[in-house]
This record gives C-alpha cells, sequence and structure tokens, in this order.
C-alpha cells in the first residue's frame, strides 16, 4: 500500500471541482466562511459515512446489485442538479443576512448525495488497497487519507466564496457569479457519471 500515492489521489479529488466543493463556495458566498463553518464540519465528516460501509462489505454487495446502485445513483444526481438550481438563484442581497445558513446536518448529506464522491471512494479502494489487506487497516486508511484532505482544502473553498462574494456583492455580475456556480455542480455532476460509464 503506497500511503504517499493514495494521499497524492485524495488530495487531487477533493481539491477539484465537484459538487461538494460547488456547495461550499456557494455557501461561503453567500453566509461568509464564520457562518458556514458548521456546513463544513458535515462535509468534511460525511464522506466517512460512504467510506467506511464501502471497507466493510458495500463494494460487494454492489456488484452483486447494480441496478440498486445505479438508481441510488442517478437519484443522488438528480438531487445535486435540484441544489445547482437553488444556487443559481441566490443573491447576496441586504436581507440574505437574516436568512438561515445550512448547518451541520445539512453538510453531512452533501458526500452521501455525491455521485463523484462514490466514484473516488471507489477508486481509493480499489486502485490504492492491495488484495488482502485487512478491513479495517484498510477503510482505517483510506478514511484519514481523505479527512486528512477535507480538513484543509474545504475551508479554502469556503473562502474563497466569502472572498468572492466581498468582491460582487451588490454589483451586476453577482447573478452571474451563482450561474457559474450551478453550471459548474451541474457539469461536476456530468463528467462523475461519464466516469464510471452512465453517461456517453
Amino acid at each position: 500500500m503506497s500511503l504517499a500515492a493514495l494521499s497524492l489521489f485524495a488530495a487531487s479529488q477533493g481539491g477539484s471541482p465537484g459538487p461538494a466543493n460547488m456547495a461550499l463556495l456557494a455557501t461561503g458566498a453567500r453566509f461568509g466562511m464564520v457562518r458556514a463553518l458548521p456546513f463544513v464540519a458535515g462535509v468534511v465528516l460525511g464522506k466517512q459515512l460512504i467510506i467506511w460501509p464501502m471497507g466493510y462489505g458495500l463494494l460487494d454487495l454492489a456488484e452483486r446489485a447494480p441496478g440498486v446502485f445505479a438508481a441510488l445513483k442517478w437519484a443522488s444526481a438528480a438531487y445535486i442538479c435540484w441544489l445547482a438550481w437553488r444556487v443559481a438563484n441566490m443573491r447576496l442581497s441586504p436581507g440574505a443576512a437574516a436568512a438561515r445558513a445550512p448547518g451541520f446536518a445539512a453538510g453531512l448529506i452533501v458526500h452521501p448525495l455525491n455521485p463523484k464522491a462514490w466514484t473516488m471512494i471507489t477508486l481509493a479502494f480499489t486502485g490504492f488497497i492491495p488484495a488482502g489487506t485487512d478491513p479495517f487497516v484498510a477503510t482505517l486508511t483510506v478514511a484519514g487519507a481523505f479527512l486528512a484532505c477535507q480538513v484543509v482544502l474545504h475551508p479554502i473553498w469556503t473562502g474563497a466564496g466569502d472572498a468572492l462574494a466581498r468582491t460582487i456583492a451588490g454589483h451586476r455580475g453577482e447573478k452571474y457569479l451563482f450561474w457559474a456556480l450551478a453550471a459548474l455542480t451541474v457539469l461536476s455532476v456530468a463528467y462523475a457519471l461519464a466516469a464510471t460509464g452512465d453517461l456517453p
């Protein structure tokens, strides 16, 4: 097992644009870094809700019942696209300060509903964990690599959204920012589905 290679993979995947990072960027832009922190914590820990079940047999179950997992993947993609539509209609108006920021529980479900997260974790187990590795050791290694990267990278995306909003809030370009974030979110979902063969 190459921990360095796994960590590099986790950093490249966790730091690249995707539904989760677009949600973090949009949340930081909408509510600011400080108010977004509970949401960020939820997103960071939410990936563990995928990693540990996968490490203890979910991958085997997916091979035996591919139709079930395909349906879940498309349902998740639809949910992320719905979130993208909401992002497209966000505005940094003065009234936004009174709006309630998404909390820890909202962040916790982002990765379980994120096709990209399922794809990258599957690749981590199948591409970087040697056959015959003890399930606990394998799962702990993958979980630790992703957690370490997320603790660093997710706040960066959120802070970038906050900084971006301070620049464009109240300006004509504001709506174009959120349209762009929404479009990137949808494109990242399409890319994740294409990577797993669900799209041509």
